[in-house]
């Protein structure tokens, strides 16, 4: 599988004969934050925290309040990013192994990184991999041209040790290579390899996946932060210090792309991968979902809904809200449209391009249903939506917002909710809804013997 997609890449490059100085495309930066809430930004609502750059790219863009995460766990979420593809299709039905020599995602699924590539993009990943640790599913084994960060799940910020499941084990990498910058902070390391790459490249077309780490455990935000939020209460003033530490790292990198004069040709999209973490980890919680119920792990909406704005000042609306249904996996053939690349004929994606929706707001969303899948097997979490329906299959939770109701055991099996009369999905209407609840399943079945088949 692995030549064949070399193939299938080195066809693109030769049929779309572009060269690295192809001229007007806009360079590409998404920013992939991790375990970060609902609406944990000012520009989603939150009133205590501070996130003055998160709000400057919804301010120049287009900021979207029915989001979807591709899942809600790490490396599905991420999987689905790089492939536009529904994460068990792409190989990655849940977290992949953080020990070396594990493999990830399958080398034969075609990246956005390799498709950006075959575009006349030089690429760079800069933060949190988590989607393979072996050389060809590293990042340099997956279409991109230069790596920075770790390759598990978390880091330590300071000696960049994954200490969470033994044996301690240090993971920093550079070009697939191991390097050592004990007690320098991972967030100034983020930064200046991000400026880097963006200096080195500013010439020519670039694309940066930078998945920051952050607001994931260890919540180990600067002392300027911890200060401003010593006043909240626990746990809500350390993951706080993280949200607004890395959003000034975020307004380093863009103050950095203005003084080149590279900010209005630069697509800039921001994105949490899932949504916030009631692990023991993260001290039980921290972020929040706002109105609605769940958390990173589940499929109630709290897991899926995620802060999302794109910004091209140049190129997009500014300034403007959309509330159509949309999905992470979307972001692929969406940039396959903006930046003029070619899709393979007969590639499969789930994503749809959003390109209408975020010039239009009345705009369709492209998707008449979607399928997300967190596991693999019969106890598999599955979740249908169609409409303002949404059946959610083998349900679960560790915590839930009043004044949702307790999931018992038939909730467990099958959560029927109406998205337009109850965001918060606090009662379960299965009962009241055979037909829908049928007709949904309906549509579960077909992907899972879709997805079984390949």
């Amino acid at each position: 599988m692995f030549s064949i997609k070399r193939l299938l890449v080195a066809t693109l490059m030769l049929g779309l004969a572009v060269t690295a100085s192809a001229a007007g495309k806009p360079n590409v930066i998404i920013i992939y934050t991790d375990d970060q809430g609902s609406v944990d930004a000012n520009c989603y609502g939150a009133k205590d925290l501070v996130t003055p750059n998160i709000d400057r790219l919804a301010e120049t863009g287009v900021r979207f309040t029915q989001m979807y995460a591709p899942s809600a766990i790490c490396s599905s979420s991420r999987a689905g990013l790089m492939t536009g593809r529904i994460p068990p299709r792409a190989g990655v039905a849940g977290n992949v192994s953080s020990e070396k020599g594990k493999e990830g995602m399958p080398t034969g699924e075609l990246t956005l990184a390799e498709l950006m590539k075959s575009n006349g993009y030089t690429t760079g990943h800069i933060g949190k991999w988590h989607l393979g640790y072996t050389p060809e599913t590293m990042p340099n084994g997956q279409g991109f041209d230069y790596s920075f960060g770790h390759m598990g799940g978390c880091i330590d910020n300071y000696s960049h040790f994954f200490y969470w499941v033994g044996p301690n084990r240090h993971d920093l990498w550079r070009q697939g290579e191991e390097v050592f910058h004990d007690g320098e902070y991972f967030g100034d390391l983020m930064v200046d390899e991000c400026k880097s790459f963006i200096s080195k490249n500013k010439t020519k077309p670039f694309f940066i996946y930078w998945a920051i780490n952050w607001p994931h455990y260890p919540l180990q935000g600067t002392s300027k932060w911890r200060q401003h939020y010593a006043g909240l209460p626990h746990p809500r003033d350390k993951y706080a210090t993280f949200v607004s530490t890395t959003d000034e790292l975020i307004g380093m990198v863009l103050s950095h792309l203005e003084a080149l004069q590279l900010r209005e040709n630069t697509i800039v999209i921001f994105q949490s991968d899932h949504g916030h973490s009631v692990e023991e980890r993260t001290f039980g919680g921290g972020g929040s979902a706002g109105p609605y119920r769940g958390h990173k792990g589940n499929l109630f909406e709290g897991g899926l809904r995620v802060p999302s704005v794109v910004s091209w000042p140049a190129g997009l609306p500014r300034g403007e809200v959309r509330d159509q249904f949309v999905v992470g996996t979307d972001w692929w053939p969406t940039l396959a449209e903006l930046t003029g690349a070619s899709i393979p004929d007969k590639h499969k994606l789930d994503g749809r391009s959003i390109v209408d929706v975020i010039r239009d707001g009345k705009a369709k969303t492209p998707h008449e249903e979607y399928y997300w899948q967190l596991g693999k097997g019969k106890n598999a979490q599955w979740v249908v939506r169609q409409g303002d329906w949404k059946l959610y299959g083998n349900a679960r939770e560790n915590v839930k917002p009043e004044p949702a109701e307790t999931l018992r055991a038939a909730d467990k099996k099958t959560f029927l909710a109406n998205l337009a009369k109850d965001v918060s999905e606090t009662r379960n209407l299965a009962g009241d809804n055979p037909a829908v609840v049928e007709k949904l399943t309906e549509i579960s079945d077909r992907y899972q013997a879709e997805l079984n088949a390949d």
